[in-house]
This record gives C-alpha cells, sequence and structure tokens, in this order.
C-alpha cells in the first residue's frame, strides 16, 4: 500500500515553555489538495515547517512520501513555496528561475512557466523591484518548476490580483490532475473550498476538524439578512420550524438555519414586519467553510 504524501503521528514542538504543537496526527493523501487552515498561533506553520525539513519535531513522528523529511533524497521531489526571502534582491526574475531549475533533472521551460503566471514583462527585473504579488508568484514558479512530486504552498496568492489569483488556482489545479500532491496553507477559506480535496482545521496545536469541504460544510442552506442590532430572537424562534436554529453573529447580521422553504422564509419576513424593521441583504445560501472555521477557533482577534 502506498504511504500518504505526508503522515504526522503524535507531532509535539516546543518553543520554551510553549506548545505549538501538540499531539497532531494528520494524513495528506497522494494526487490530492489537502489545505492546512488555522487562526494565527494555532500550530499550522511549525506543523508544516517540520514536514518541510526546516524545523525538527520534539516529538513524534514524521514522514514525507515515506521517508523521514530531512533526507536528501527528498529534494528533487519535493517543491516548496516560502511567503519571502531566499531570492539575492538583485538577481533577475528570470536568471533565478533558471538557475533553480538546473538542480532538477527535468524542469518545466522557464520561460514558459514565466508567462503562464504573467512575468514575462519582467524577465529582465530584478528581484528587489517586482512587487509583492509578482515575488509571490515568482516563489510559486520556482516550487513547481523542478516537476515535483508534492509541492508545499504557503499562502499562494497574498497579494494577488484577481486575474493572477486564478493563474494560480488553475495551476494548483493542473497540479492534481498530474498527480501532485498539493499541501496548502492559506487564510482565505473560499481558496480552500474552491481547491481542496481535503481540508484539515488546526487550532490551539491540534486538529479540530477534517474531512472533505463539503462533509464539513454539510447540505444544509441557510437564511440571511441584516437589520438593526440586538432584535430579541425568542418569538422568532418560538414560531420557526421544528429544527430551526437563529442567532445574530456579528451584530446587526441575522442568520436562520434549517429546511429553508417557504414556511420559514414566510414566518421570518413575518417577524421583521413585527419588529419594524426591513429585511436588507436577505439571500438563502448554504454554510460556508468559513462559517465552519469561525465556529471551531472563535471570533476573537489573536
Amino acid at each position: 500500500m502506498e504511504s500518504p504524501a505526508v503522515e504526522t503521528t503524535g507531532l509535539v514542538k516546543r518553543y520554551g515553555g510553549t506548545t505549538a504543537v501538540d499531539g497532531l496526527s494528520l494524513r495528506a493523501a497522494r494526487g490530492a489538495v489537502t489545505a492546512i487552515l488555522g487562526p494565527n498561533g494555532a500550530g499550522k506553520t511549525s506543523t508544516v515547517e517540520i514536514c518541510e525539513g526546516f524545523r525538527r519535531p520534539d516529538g513524534g513522528t514524521v514522514r514525507v512520501l515515506g521517508l523521514p523529511p530531512t533526507r536528501p533524497e527528498l529534494r528533487p521531489r519535493v517543491g516548496v513555496m516560502l511567503q519571502a526571502g531566499g531570492v539575492p534582491p538583485a538577481m533577475r526574475c528570470a536568471e533565478w528561475l533558471s538557475l533553480v531549475s538546473r538542480f532538477y533533472a527535468h524542469p518545466l521551460d522557464a520561460r514558459a512557466l514565466l508567462s503562464r503566471l504573467g512575468l514575462d514583462e519582467h524577465a529582465r527585473t530584478p528581484y528587489r523591484r517586482l512587487s509583492g504579488g509578482q515575488q509571490q508568484r515568482l516563489s510559486l514558479a520556482a516550487a513547481v518548476i523542478g516537476r515535483p512530486e508534492l509541492v508545499f504552498l504557503d499562502e499562494p496568492t497574498a497579494g494577488l490580483d484577481p486575474q493572477a489569483r486564478h493563474a494560480c488556482w488553475e495551476l494548483v489545479g493542473e497540479l492534481r490532475s498530474a498527480g501532485v500532491s498539493v499541501v496548502l496553507t492559506t487564510h482565505h477559506m473560499d481558496e480552500a473550498e474552491r481547491l481542496a480535496d481535503q481540508v484539515v482545521i488546526i487550532d490551539r496545536g491540534g486538529i479540530v476538524a477534517e474531512g472533505s469541504p463539503a462533509s464539513l460544510t454539510g447540505a444544509a442552506r441557510q437564511l440571511r439578512f441584516r437589520a438593526r442590532p440586538g432584535l430579541a430572537l425568542d418569538e422568532l424562534l418560538n414560531a420557526l420550524p421544528a429544527g430551526s436554529a437563529a442567532k445574530e453573529s456579528p451584530a446587526g447580521h441575522y442568520i436562520i438555519e434549517g429546511h429553508v422553504g417557504p414556511e420559514l422564509l414566510a414566518t421570518a419576513t413575518a417577524w421583521c414586519a413585527a419588529e419594524g424593521v426591513a429585511a436588507d441583504d436577505l439571500s438563502i445560501e448554504r454554510r460556508t467553510l468559513e462559517d465552519v472555521f469561525l465556529e471551531l477557533t472563535g471570533r476573537e482577534l489573536r
């Protein structure tokens, strides 16, 4: 049986008296996109950096393509996209990608990859003069140019405009279609929901939920609208069909969950009329990955 692309068992990482990763066990399947999500300080960056071989764990085991992540034979098989650093400031865009390509036996064509990511016009531009988004795209190109079996993408669309973001999404989709395993970290819930086959949500050093985006969000729909903050929901809850729920989150934003049909819609609008408020931006939506993420990790800033 083929081993997972990435597997950790009882992973522990401490920084002084702080335990950043606390007995974490995860599996990222081969040929799939696995998104690792979590609020700041949740332990996801430490987990991924250990899997990339940049940090050593204080406990547990890690296997990448069946091997310890520090094994040198993994280097040509694994691509890593970092958010910043590693490129000499004066090196030109095409020169850097050409240099990186020489470390691999069968690299992709550097010029074609630059063109694919909208960097062909900046081929002779020094790295320090690239915008933040252009530097991100160059980092992505360097991560995939060696035709890796596994690629780690750290916030791949941070700072990108919509056109570049969609180009990145298309490239990730093509990697998956080619059988490449992708481990993705992102703060964009819509990105994870769109790209990932498997989502792992980490908080306080452990996994709080995992599964496909569809299994985590479920099939239930929601009625959402805006109105004056602080409306009393007791009467509404009593009038709603059995199995329904209602909440205000955040202030002035109301969410009703349950079987969203004509009866529920009529009850909600009648309640608004009785309260003397208009239901602004009323819409029927399904629960999103962001809803799940906030329910599990909280809404407080960290």
